[in-house]
């Protein structure tokens, strides 16, 4: 599994903690920008969630300033199944039960030692399955509809 990440500037900081993690990890990973200049984070969203939809089993992480125009952006993009992540439980579930596969954070929302704890469930929980299918395919149903 290769980790595709990316942030606006808001979120530059948290990135680069979280790149440290997924480094001393041993987790591939690819940077999708930004480098701390001003960035717009709905070109960000695109790079990382076009790369999680082409590349099946990897996952992306994507930091603003609130998490939440990253999870908007990156939910336009089909095959992109993106959660906002701002507590263990809900990060937990949105593993076992959306097979989530972009985990959105906030930066100014999250301290640096719960936004690397979030990081953590989010790669170390499975998909449930089982009942789970069903519900994921009815949400990549809806990509098609519109």
């Amino acid at each position: 599994m290769k980790i595709w990440i990316g942030c606006d500037h808001a979120g530059y900081d948290r990135k680069l903690e979280v790149m440290e993690l997924l480094k001393a990890r041993g987790i591939e990973t690819e940077d999708c920008g930004c480098d701390g200049q001003r960035t717009d984070y709905p070109v960000i969203a695109k790079k990382v969630g076009q790369a999680v939809a082409a590349h099946p089993g990897d996952r992306g992480i994507l930091i603003c300033g609130t998490g939440i125009g990253m999870s908007i952006a990156a939910n336009k993009i089909r095959g992109v199944r993106a959660a906002l992540c701002a507590d263990a439980f809900s990060t937990k579930y949105t593993r076992l039960h959306n097979d989530a596969n972009v985990m959105c954070m906030g930066a100014r929302t999250l301290g640096g030692g719960l936004a690397l704890e979030l990081v953590e469930v989010f790669l170390d929980t499975p998909f449930e399955g089982g009942r789970h299918e069903a519900r994921v395919q009815m949400i990549s149903d809806l990509e098609q509809e519109w």
